[in-house]
C-alpha cells in the first residue's frame, strides 16, 4: 500500500508540473482536464461491483493522461486479477509521465491518438474494462478534415452517424465500442450536454440500442468536478450486450457517485421518447409539467441581436454624442440582464426607455462611400473599428457592410438566457415586460406574440401585465427540465426550448 501511495504522490506532482506549464486556452483546446483521485476511485469501486467476481481484468484507458484511472485500479482491484493494463495519451508530455510513474507495473502506455488506432480483432484480446475522461475538446477545434475522418470512423465502426456539432469525447466513446468483447464494461466521465443537445441524439441512440445502458449519474451543476473546466459532468455506465426487451436504466443525481442524493429506474423504452434526459432522475427542480399549450403556440421566440462585438456597437447615449455620431443610425437597446434592475421598462413620450442608464446599438446599412461623404465623424469611428480588426470577426465579415445589424425590432416580452439560481431568485431566468422601442442583444430571448395575438396586444396594456404575470408563473422546473446546465449551475434557455414551456395559464386569457 505504501508503494501504491509513494506512486500516486509523485504522479499528483508530475500532473501539476506539467499542468503548469500549459495555460488554460491550450489545455481547453485540446480538453485536457485531469480526473481527482478521490473521483477515480470512486468509479473503479464502481466498476469493481459490477464485473463478475473474480473476473480477470483486462483493462484500457483510450485517454489516460498522467494515469488517474490506473492509479485508482491498483487500489481497488489486487495485482493477481489484472491481466493486462493499456493506456493510449496523445500528449507526449502526458504519456511520458505515465511511463514513468508506472514503470515497475504492467503498464503499457501508447503515446499516440486513440482514435487511429485499431481494435484487436479478437475477443480474448480486448479489454472487459474500458474507463476514461476523454478529451473536453469541442467540435469548434476540430478542422474540417479531421471531423470528416472522426465521422467516417464512427460510422464504419457501428454505423452511427455523429452530428458535426459533436465533441471529441463522442468519438471517443462511439469508437471504444469495437475494443468490448461481449459483456465487456465500460466507464466514462463525459460532459452531461449530450443528454439534452440535439447533437448528442446519435450518441443516445448508440446507448440505447447498441449496448445494455446500466446507468447514468449526474453530478449536481453547482459542484463542478474539475476546477477548471466549468462543465456539469456525468458517469455514464454501458454493458456490451443487447439490451433486454424491458431493460430499465439506473439514473442517480447529486452527491458522490458512490452515495448519490436521488436514485431512480427508468424504463428505456420512455427514454427513447424522451428528447432531455436530465429531467431524471425527476425532482423539484426539473419536473416537468403535462401542458396542453406551449409558448410557441403564442410567440415566435428568437436570441437578440449579435453584434459581432458589443464594447463597438453598443455605447452609452452620452458617448455616442461625445462622438458626433448621428442620432438617426443610433437606436435603443437594453442592457444584459445583469445591468437591469427592473422588470417592467416604462417608456417616455418617444417611445425610448425610461432607465438609469441609455444605451444605443449602431446600427447603418449604407455605403462606406456614403458614410465617408456625408457623415465624416461616423467614417472616424467606424474606421476604428476596422482598425483593431472587428470587420474581421466572424459576424461582422459576414454582414454587407459590417456595420450593419441584423433585423430585431423590440419585442414586449424578454426572458433571459442564462442565468444562476440565487437566494433571492430561485429561477435563474427572468421575464421582462418592456413597453419601450428599445430591441435587445443575445442575452436575451425575444418573445414576439404571433399575429392575432399582436392584434389583441395592440394598445392594451392590460393585457400585457396579465401575460407577463403568467410567464412568470412558470414552475420553476418546467423552465429548468426545458433547458440545459452546465458547471458553475449556469442555466441555459435556446428559443426552441422556451417555446416548449408551459402556455395553459396564457391560453386562459384568450378563452382557448
Amino acid at each position: 500500500m505504501s508503494d501504491t501511495l509513494d506512486r500516486e504522490n509523485r504522479r499528483l506532482e508530475i500532473q501539476h508540473r506539467i499542468d503548469s506549464q500549459k495555460n488554460h486556452a491550450e489545455r481547453n483546446r485540446l480538453g485536457q482536464f485531469a480526473t481527482p483521485p478521490a473521483l477515480a476511485e470512486e468509479i473503479l469501486k464502481y466498476a469493481h461491483s459490477i464485473l463478475p467476481p473474480n473476473a480477470r481484468v483486462r483493462f484500457l484507458d483510450p485517454a489516460i493522461g498522467t494515469g488517474s484511472f490506473y492509479s485508482a485500479l491498483l487500489k481497488v482491484f489486487p495485482s493477481s486479477r489484472i491481466d493486462e493494463a493499456v493506456g493510449y495519451e496523445i500528449d507526449s508530455q502526458y504519456a511520458a509521465a505515465a511511463t514513468e510513474v508506472f514503470a515497475e507495473t504492467s503498464l503499457k502506455v501508447k503515446c499516440g491518438d486513440f482514435t487511429m488506432a485499431n481494435a484487436p480483432t479478437s475477443d480474448r484480446e480486448k479489454f472487459n474494462l474500458i474507463i476514461c475522461n476523454p478529451p473536453y475538446s469541442r467540435h469548434h477545434h476540430l478542422g474540417k478534415e479531421e471531423k470528416v475522418r472522426l465521422r467516417e470512423r464512427v460510422e464504419n465502426s457501428i454505423g452511427v452517424t455523429l452530428s458535426g456539432l459533436s465533441g471529441v469525447y463522442c468519438h471517443f466513446l462511439c469508437l471504444s465500442h469495437a475494443w468490448l468483447p461481449p459483456d465487456g464494461i465500460a466507464g466514462w466521465l463525459i460532459p452531461s450536454e449530450f443528454m439534452d443537445v440535439n447533437y448528442g441524439w446519435a450518441l443516445k441512440r448508440y446507448l440505447l440500442h447498441c449496448v445494455t445502458l446500466l446507468r447514468i449519474h449526474r453530478f449536481d451543476p453547482s459542484n463542478v468536478q474539475f476546477d477548471d473546466a466549468y462543465v456539469s459532468s456525468a458517469i455514464v455506465w454501458c454493458r456490451n450486450a443487447p439490451p433486454p426487451s424491458e431493460a430499465q436504466v439506473e439514473f442517480s443525481y447529486g452527491g458522490r457517485h458512490t452515495s448519490p442524493t436521488i436514485v431512480r429506474r427508468i424504463p428505456l423504452r420512455e427514454l427513447e421518447a424522451t428528447q432531455k434526459w436530465t429531467r431524471y432522475p425527476e425532482t423539484q427542480e426539473n419536473h416537468v409539467n403535462i401542458a396542453r399549450y406551449r409558448l410557441s403556440d403564442f410567440f415566435d421566440v428568437k436570441r437578440g441581436l449579435a453584434t459581432g462585438c458589443n464594447d463597438f456597437f453598443v455605447m452609452t447615449a452620452k458617448r455616442g454624442k461625445e462622438r458626433g455620431l448621428p442620432r438617426e443610425f443610433l437606436r435603443p437597446v437594453l442592457p444584459p440582464p445583469r445591468n437591469l434592475h427592473v422588470e417592467r421598462i416604462e417608456a417616455d413620450e418617444n417611445g425610448n426607455p425610461v432607465l438609469d442608464e441609455d444605451l444605443m446599438l449602431l446600427d447603418c446599412h449604407l455605403s462606406e462611400q456614403t458614410v465617408r461623404t456625408e457623415y465624416p465623424s461616423l467614417w472616424d469611428y467606424i474606421q476604428e473599428g476596422a482598425e483593431a480588426g472587428i470587420q474581421r470577426r466572424y459576424l461582422c465579415a459576414h454582414r454587407s457592410p459590417w456595420y450593419s445589424q441584423e433585423n430585431r425590432p423590440p419585442s414586449p416580452f424578454l426572458c433571459s438566457y442564462m442565468g444562476r439560481q440565487v437566494a433571492k431568485r430561485k429561477n435563474p431566468f427572468r421575464f421582462v415586460l418592456n413597453f419601450s422601442n428599445a430591441s435587445a442583444t443575445n442575452v436575451w430571448l425575444m418573445l414576439y406574440p404571433k399575429q392575432g395575438i399582436a392584434a389583441r396586444l395592440r394598445n392594451d396594456r392590460v393585457l400585457h401585465e396579465s401575460i407577463w404575470q403568467g410567464l412568470n408563473r412558470i414552475p420553476n422546473g418546467d423552465l429548468l427540465g426545458h433547458g440545459r446546465v452546465y458547471g458553475g449551475g449556469l442555466y441555459k434557455l435556446e428559443p426552441k426550448e422556451l417555446g416548449n414551456g408551459p402556455a395553459d395559464d396564457i391560453a386562459e386569457l384568450f378563452g382557448w
